[in-house]
């Protein structure tokens, strides 16, 4: 996450989720959610979680070397799974920073005929702030929570996408670069893409999703009464998978992650997810941020949660996702 600009107030790692979900015949005056008989799997998660976030990259700053191991992981991936570049090749070079430093795009076509014209962007940002100059005996700020965590569920859902071929729209996989520099690697896609007259649906951008919160919902939603996104997922999932975080609207979240310079070139619903909420983990931007203090079953469940609410998201026959007026 781009660096937030006010002390972050003392808080606890918390321990192991108590999140309760609503149950499905609880929800009122809903239709039916997508049933998916697709299993993310925990040792996927873990496996692509540990090596982005491993001292091999040396923290994944833009415009280093370890950035660059990182970006040649997640093409591979990509053409693993036979997820198509988006441009000539899946690297995008970002236009506004002054060492080579790309995004990572890949596209999965819609099956429609009509809809397949339509976007709907699968993101999250693969940098993060490299190494510390303090001399000390850890100097790599490896990032699992911030955001090799956000990185590895939007992976899990492009391999979802690409094995069942359950999107009537067109999903942009999207890994950005840049973002702890200022949002750079987002900023410099949309200038293309409106170039290009890209019609986008909706944008969601997964932002640090590591551990989980101890409230009566999975994940909260930047920007939460700018659209209707909330309400639904929601109603896609049938259980209460989005709620509000006060410190959320306090802290202006909505501004801080790549989904604002989406929202800024489109002025359509881009929206970020996360479960970081000021209270479960305390190693912002800490050297601390490591693979060991990873959730695996809670990243494995936010992913495997969001599959229906991605699913109707790409399949509606209407645009349901809109801006509050």
């Amino acid at each position: 996450m781009k660096k937030l600009y006010f002390l972050l107030p003392l808080v606890f790692l918390a321990c192991k989720s108590g999140t309760s979900t609503t149950k499905e015949n609880e929800i009122k005056g809903v239709s039916k959610p997508i049933e998916i008989s697709y299993k993310v799997k925990e040792s996927e998660i873990s496996d692509f979680l540990k090596y982005l976030s491993s001292d091999e990259l040396e923290g994944r700053e833009t415009g280093t070397k370890g950035i660059e191991k990182a970006a040649v992981f997640l093409e591979d991936f990509l053409k693993k799974n036979k997820i198509k570049p988006y441009f000539k090749t899946y690297r995008d070079t970002l236009t506004n920073f002054e060492k080579p430093a790309f995004n990572i795009v890949g596209v999965i076509e819609g099956t429609d005929p009509e809809l397949k014209k339509e976007f709907v962007v699968l993101s999250a940002h693969y940098d993060h702030i490299g190494l510390e100059t303090k001399d000390q005996a850890d100097k790599i700020n490896n990032g699992a929570n911030d955001d090799a965590s956000g990185v590895t569920s939007v992976a899990a859902m492009a391999k979802y996408f690409s094995t069942t071929k359950a999107n009537k729209r067109s999903i942009l996989i999207v890994f950005f670069a840049g973002e702890e520099k200022g949002l750079l690697g987002s900023k410099s896609l949309v200038e293309k893409l409106k170039k290009q007259n890209f019609n986008l649906y909706t944008q969601l951008n997964i932002e640090m999703i590591g551990v989980p919160m101890k409230r009566d919902y999975l994940a909260y939603i930047t920007g939460f009464d700018k659209s209707n996104m909330a309400q639904k997922i929601n109603e896609y999932t049938g259980k209460n998978t989005i709620g509000f975080l006060p410190k959320e609207a306090e802290y202006k979240l909505f501004y801080r992650s790549d989904n604002y310079s989406f929202f800024q070139a489109f002025g359509k619903p881009c929206q970020s997810l996360s479960t970081f909420d000021f209270e479960n983990f305390d190693f912002y931007h800490h050297v601390s941020d490591e693979f060991k203090l990873m959730d695996i079953p809670h990243i494995t469940r936010f992913t495997q949660e969001l599959l229906p609410a991605v699913t109707k998201i790409a399949v509606s026959p209407t645009q349901e996702i809109t801006m509050n007026k």
